[in-house]
């Protein structure tokens, strides 16, 4: 996995990760999602089944969480799956 140019990752941080996910999305030509949006899950297998376009579930890898600006937590995409 790459990691998108944009996200300052550290590699010492123990609560930011790269993780996979289930996003829920209307479109994905988003970069970064409000944690209420990510589903955690324990595999790319796992994200990969959840998927469910009719329901906007799209399996991802994401890193965070984060919090934004707005003092919110965020996870931002690092690659969409399949």
């Amino acid at each position: 996995m790459h990691n998108m140019p944009y996200i300052l990752v550290d590699p010492e941080s123990t609560s930011l990760q790269q993780r996979f996910a289930l996003v829920n999305t209307p479109r994905k030509s988003r970069k970064r999602f409000p944690e209420a949006c990510v589903s955690l899950v324990d595999s790319e297998q796992e994200a990969m089944k959840g998927m469910d376009e009719v329901r906007h579930l799209y399996p991802a890898v994401v890193y965070g969480p984060s919090v934004s600006s707005e003092s919110q937590r965020i996870y931002y995409l690092v690659q969409w799956l399949g």
